[in-house]
């Protein structure tokens, strides 16, 4: 090969770097996202460190939220979203059979388990988030999710929505089909005396302070307000946890594919990674080391789920949960 033509091909090269890392590195993207405010914050911050010139405009409520407005937007021809950010597979899962999602080969998912990315390349998970028992130190420690059906505990329990919650949902479906509980684990509940509130936020202030003594949380929200002081402690239940995975995706309809795959690159990187863990998350990549006090996740026992079983069997668990605690 010729240095002229070598040169040629150097310089063509360049040239559709530089563009795509231009493109990448102006305009926009509206990002759909359940993560809390504060969180979403810094995510977006993080990323503007490396794209100063991206505008992103969030829209940020619970999973159930987020996804019904996206629903809305899809039946009205007009979806909005070019990043969506929420808290759990199941949701995800459900957009990509409704074949909503953009796939993303591209994107670099050597360091993470495979268990935590979809295998078409759709949506990719960015933690292990895990739902267990938290509780008052007033209180004594429970080890199992049996604990909470004591008679000594009744009206003093408190279980996040899956109405609102993406995570709730999955435990609830991850607990109906564990056989140490079964499927009227939530209605032995109910009878019990436990309580419903929309957030998993709810269910930690209650506890924390004492209006309840038991509830039902992820436990990034308990460990990180233990740290800060606050009189409540997390436990692992020894039949198993569920986790969701906080996946991310592009929609097949994004105004902004390119700025959109430069958003989840950095979620996915080594950099955003280590923001997860510094907002308190354990990580989905194996080379990120998780936050002071969080367990090694092969120390974690985790409940299996069924997805596609579960996005088919979302509307009934909802309806039921209704039933047992009310809208």
């Amino acid at each position: 090969m010729s240095a002229n033509r070598m040169c040629g091909l150097i310089l063509a090269l360049a040239t559709m770097l530089w563009s795509g890392a231009a493109f990448a590195q102006s305009g926009e993207i509206v990002l759909y996202t359940s993560q809390p405010d504060r969180i979403a914050d810094e995510t977006v911050a993080g990323f503007h460190k490396l794209y100063p010139k991206v505008d992103v405009q969030v829209f940020r409520s619970g999973t159930t939220e987020v996804v019904n407005k996206l629903m809305a937007e899809f039946m009205a021809g007009d979806p909005k979203a070019d990043v969506v950010f929420i808290a759990d597979a199941v949701s995800m899962e459900a957009l990509k059979q409704q074949d909503r999602l953009m796939p993303y080969p591209d994107v670099d998912v050597s360091a993470f388990p495979k268990q935590a990315y979809d295998k078409d390349m759709t949506y990719f998970g960015t933690k292990l988030i895990t739902t267990g028992i938290v509780y008052n130190t007033a209180a004594p420690r429970p080890t199992s999710w049996l604990d909470l059906l004591d008679p000594a505990l009744k009206g003093k329990v408190v279980v996040p929505s899956p109405l609102y919650s993406g995570a709730a949902a999955i435990n609830m479906a991850a607990l109906d089909g564990t056989s140490a509980l079964g499927r009227d684990y939530y209605g032995r509940l109910a009878k019990n005396g436990a309580v419903a509130v929309p957030s998993n936020g709810n269910v930690l202030k209650d506890v924390a302070n004492g209006q309840k003594m038991y509830g039902v949380v992820v436990e990034f929200m308990a460990l990180n307000a233990k740290t800060r002081g606050s009189p409540v402690d997390f436990v692992f239940p020894k039949e198993g946890v569920a986790a969701i995975t906080e996946p991310i995706a592009i929609l097949k309809t994004a105004k902004h594919p390119e700025a959109a795959q430069a958003f989840i690159d950095f979620v996915l990187s080594k950099e955003g990674q280590q923001l997860a863990a510094k907002q308190g998350f354990l990580p989905a990549r194996t080379d990120v080391a998780p936050p002071a006090g969080f367990p090694k996740p092969g120390d974690v026992t985790l409940l299996p789920i069924d997805m596609a079983k579960t996005v088919k069997g979302m509307a009934s668990l909802r309806e039921r949960f209704t039933d047992l605690f009310g809208g």
